[in-house]
């Protein structure tokens, strides 16, 4: 949901695979994570649902990914609806009635059937990685107040650095050359795009930072609490969203008050329910997105997504790219794309 606004996880009890980092981001870590909702993680696909082609999908994908962030963008910085917190949280709310009506009317979440949360999984797993869900959202759609579209999606690449440096760091997968390499080159790729902003922000960059090691931490405690586990992005959404929103919900007195209150008759209900529709149609499209297409097909489409919506911001809103911005960012977009062929491992 803002920016928006996704979610990710694995279902099954029986099954104990635990599948690469570099699946656990399909979108680009969110943005959607990043938007809107967060990004799918591996998901298995339901036999009853009709399959789209990657050529029918992945438009439909782009289109919505990138209208989430832009809608956003629209809301925070055009119509001055400064309140990051408060539009979370209205994604959010909007996601949990949204998920229980497709239950209740179509098969897209036939798979909740078969996950069985506990008590204790939900103290566990559920709630801690709701959590760091909600700081995610709210941190990355506070980073708009403050910096540009393209900026930002240009240090959402550092995402698969920072998921590797805490897997390291607690010893849940050894460091290699090639991975390395790849750390390398997306640090310095994001380095020189930072280095190249014209209007650099310090604390707009350390929110997006922040938000970024928020998502890098939901992406592996998901890997090691929620192995052997699947759920595609509906099915996670359909259990997320409840608890994020509570927690937003509580959050918001302390952060935007009622001020979002007072300001909702100039905005109105046809920008606000539009706004949180296009968020929660994206999941549903990640959900058709996830078996459509190899990684690979996945990875250069989320690839080219981000050349556009950073080409449209330009296009849109005049934010100025210079010339050391654009060879960083292609060197960190190689490096993220080995990650992604490599499976992160």
């Amino acid at each position: 949901m803002s920016h928006e606004e996704e979610t990710h996880q694995e279902q099954q009890q029986p099954v104990i695979e635990k599948a690469p980092y570099a699946q656990l981001e399909i979108e680009d870590g969110s943005d959607e994570q990043d938007t809107a909702l967060p990004p799918p993680a591996t998901a298995s696909p339901q036999n009853s649902r009709a399959k789209l082609s990657a050529a029918a999908i992945i438009p439909v994908w782009i289109v919505l990914s990138s209208g989430v962030i832009i809608y956003n963008n629209h809301l925070y910085n055009a119509l001055q609806f400064r309140y990051p917190v408060f539009l979370v949280t209205w994604h959010l709310t909007f996601a949990t009635v949204g998920t229980r009506i497709l239950q209740r009317t179509t098969n897209l979440l036939d798979g909740s059937k078969e996950v069985h949360v506990s008590k204790h999984m939900f103290i566990r797993s559920i709630l801690p990685i709701g959590l760091l869900f909600s700081g995610s959202l709210i941190l990355s759609n506070t980073a708009y107040l403050y910096l540009s579209v393209a900026y930002i999606q240009m240090l959402k690449a550092f995402t698969p650095v920072a998921i590797l440096l805490i897997s390291w760091a607690s010893r849940i997968q050894d460091p290699n050359r090639k991975l390395m390499v790849i750390v390398l080159m997306i640090s310095c790729g994001v380095a020189l795009a930072s280095h190249g902003e014209l209007h650099f922000n310090l604390y707009g960059f350390a929110v997006q930072a922040a938000a970024v090691a928020f998502e890098a931490s939901r992406l592996v405690m998901i890997q090691v609490l929620l192995h052997g586990l699947k759920m595609d992005p509906l099915v996670s959404l359909h259990y997320y969203a409840p608890v994020c929103a509570l927690i937003n919900l509580a959050v918001i007195p302390f952060t935007e008050g009622f001020a979002p209150f007072y300001d909702l008759p100039r905005i109105g209900p046809l920008i606000l329910i539009s706004n949180a529709l296009v968020a929660f149609l994206l999941n549903v499209a990640a959900v058709f997105l996830v078996g459509a297409g190899s990684g690979l097909v996945l990875t250069l489409a989320g690839v080219f997504k981000d050349i556009l919506l950073i080409s449209g911001s330009v296009l849109l809103y005049g934010a100025p790219i210079t010339p050391l911005q654009v060879f960083g960012y292609s060197v960190a977009l190689c490096g993220l794309i080995l990650f992604k062929m490599s499976g992160g491992k």
